[in-house]
């Protein structure tokens, strides 16, 4: 406990440094041109690298007063002056988002543009450089390019002398640039070629032009094929620039390249550039700074969806690597994302990665991450779970049906976070498909219920992955974990979700629905509870939806039903023929003469469950398939380009046959 001595002294020394604070606001203000130069660069030495003391001076109000004194600085053409209150100001802007925010309210923006055009260059620069620290934030202005005046005032800047003003320009395109219109736009505008011959300028320039070039290219086959074309050596410089000495070029010059491979794939398929690549992201992890964390989002978007690229990652230790950095005590949350990130994609497509990261151990660590305080990282960990656990064989082997893996996950459906809800759903959908052991442990630490809560949120990407998750809950379940699931949902709320607003939850329900009812002929039963409210449901779906992808798995739905006994093949072909009786075209044709083979498939196997020879009521349902002009479309498809639609299509026609079609 302080002695009344030391407190005393402590608030003797805050009280000092309020009224110094309070002196410096004054000095700002003072008309003495020399007492405010004196004033301003104190405040900006004072607060350079420090938030606290920028959020002191915040509350102070000396934002408004330093965009004061830049005003009458300009208005008296004081060059001194004019470099402090822009430096300032770019001081608290920096790394800052409040004190980007403070410099807009003040005013201050139009102000700063505006010394761009003063005749002293070190005013320009301090302009330029104060605009280039708001530009780092996403609270900037966005410039729309598409105005004349707007793309005259960003060439004027890259085509400066002055590498902080071409630098400036670079941050307004990676800041602004975000549709496709945006890119095309500069490309034509000549900004592509302004940005490549700055490859060969200072390291700033190299930098600023690389992090643009990859802005304008990003998923736009176009830009990228104008950039490549135009100039081989362009590319070339790029490919030179991975090479370079400065770990950022470096990393900004892989991104490029990434960049360019993403959005035309037929540019750099060369396995040197490719290895290249992969060997470049892996040491630049290894740097302690900024650097080395977005290393491994750069390494992340090569592997993503690259089967080839997963295969070389691996083969050059990138599963030890990254668990290695795994390990260690003390990463910095964005860091440690981005290496969970990292091992997500390596582990997304390949067994023998999974198989080396659970050699390693490695998933003890990523299930310490999913309780990590910031959600970023925990979302992270979910999605590296989710890949991982695409392993058939540890699923097999009941690896991840496991309290300490279990337990977390299920916690995090509860998380304050979406994002992370909807990642821990995405982990918990592959965890329990599980083939050998009970699902006991999922059930009992409250996950069916959760899973069923979420199906009924407002948002429907929860509801979705919800779904997702107890459909897969349902894949190949006893009846008692089938009754379990059924029970807690009940039919009404599972007819609700097929006639969900949104097409994917309706196809995702469906699926549900489709697990429920495969297997004994008990599951059959479940749709028919509450006066069938469930099949109707269905059935409605069918008739209306255009999506090829809810009519593959209604069909499918139908299919397990019309497999059961009379009364289930009876109630399925009253919802076959519902449409026929109303007097409109029955949705079966319609399925039968699309243009996806799988909805095709789906729907010829429920014609043949309707049709069996051993079934009592096949003949009448020949027949009233033929009066529907049923039988008639199928026997059009004996030479559907689909051996699968093919080959159910002469088994169908093989059982009209036999129980006789009626037709003359």
């Amino acid at each position: 406990m302080p002695t009344p001595a030391s407190s005393s002294a402590s608030a003797s020394a805050s009280s000092s440094h309020r009224r110094a604070s309070s002196d410096l606001m004054v000095r700002i203000g003072s008309a003495d041109s020399e007492i405010k130069l004196r004033a301003l660069r104190e405040l900006k030495n004072q607060i350079i690298g420090n938030r606290t003391k920028k959020l002191f001076f915040l509350k102070l109000g000396a934002v408004p007063a330093v965009s004061c004194a830049l005003v009458q600085a300009q208005a008296q053409a004081q060059a001194d002056l004019l470099v402090q209150s822009a430096a300032a100001l770019g001081s608290f802007a920096c790394g800052f988002d409040a004190g980007v925010r403070a410099v807009l309210d003040s005013g201050a923006f139009a102000n700063l543009v505006a010394l761009l055009s003063f005749p002293d260059d070190k005013v320009v620069d301090a302009g330029a450089r104060s605009l280039r620290m708001i530009y780092q934030s996403k609270l900037a202005p966005k410039y729309d390019f598409l105005q004349e005046k707007n793309m005259e005032f960003l060439l004027s800047l890259l085509n400066s002398e002055n590498e902080t003003v071409t630098g400036l320009g670079a941050s307004i395109i990676i800041h602004s640039c975000e549709t496709v219109v945006e890119q095309k736009a500069l490309c034509y505008a000549g900004v592509l070629k302004k940005l490549t011959s700055l490859l060969e300028g200072s390291p700033s320039q190299k930098d600023a032009s690389l992090e643009s070039l990859a802005t304008i290219i990003k998923k736009n086959p176009e830009a990228a094929s104008k950039f490549v074309s135009e100039s081989r050596r362009a590319l070339n410089s790029v490919i030179d620039l991975s090479k370079d000495r400065n770990p950022r070029t470096r990393l900004l010059a892989c991104m490029c390249l990434i960049v360019i491979r993403n959005t035309s794939p037929y540019y750099l398929q060369d396995i040197g550039i490719k290895t290249k690549l992969v060997y470049l992201l892996l040491e630049l992890l290894d740097d302690p700074g900024q650097v080395g964390e977005e290393a491994s989002y750069a390494f992340s978007s090569l592997l993503a969806q690259k089967e080839d690229l997963q295969k070389l990652a691996f083969e050059a230790n990138a599963i030890d690597k990254l668990h290695n950095h795994l390990k260690k005590h003390s990463l910095q949350p964005r860091r440690y994302q981005g290496i969970l990130l990292a091992l997500a994609e390596l582990c997304s497509k390949l067994e023998s990665c999974r198989s080396r990261f659970l050699s390693l151990e490695a998933l003890n660590l990523v299930t310490d991450a999913l309780s990590h305080e910031v959600a970023d990282v925990r979302t992270a960990a979910c999605i590296c779970l989710r890949s991982v656990s695409r392993s058939i064989k540890s699923l097999s082997a009941g690896r991840f049906m496991k309290e300490m893996i279990v337990i977390p996950l299920v916690q995090l459906l509860h998380d304050p976070s979406t994002s992370v809800q909807v990642a821990a759903l995405g982990a918990v959908s592959n965890v329990v498909v599980d083939f050998t052991t009970a699902k006991s442990t999922f059930l009992q630490c409250g996950g069916l219920k959760l899973l069923v809560q979420l199906s009924k949120s407002m948002d429907p990407i929860l509801r979705l992955n919800a779904l997702w998750g107890l459909r897969n809950l349902m894949f190949l379940a006893d009846n008692t974990c089938k009754e379990g699931i059924f029970l807690e949902l009940t039919a009404p709320s599972l007819s609700s979700l097929i006639c969900d607003p949104e097409p994917f939850v309706q196809e995702q329900a469906l699926a549900l629905v489709r697990n429920l009812v495969d297997g004994c002929l008990d599951s059959i039963e479940y749709v028919f509870a509450e006066d069938g409210i469930i099949l109707d449901a269905i059935g409605m779906q069918l008739q209306s939806t255009s999506k090829a992808e809810i009519g593959i798995q209604g069909m499918y739905v139908l299919s397990n039903i019309a497999s059961g006994k009379e009364i289930h093949k009876e109630a399925v072909m009253h919802q076959l023929l519902l449409q026929v009786n109303n007097g409109t075209q029955a949705f079966i044709l319609k399925f039968l003469q699309s243009n996806d083979s799988q909805l095709r498939t789906a729907a010829i196997w429920t014609i043949i469950n309707l049709t069996l020879p051993s079934s009592p009521g096949a003949s009448s349902r020949v027949v009233k398939l033929r009066n529907a002009g049923i039988v008639s479309q199928i026997k059009t498809m004996v030479n559907d380009p689909c051996v699968d639609v093919k080959l159910r299509v002469r088994t169908a026609l093989g059982q009209f046959m036999t129980v006789g079609d009626g037709s003359t």
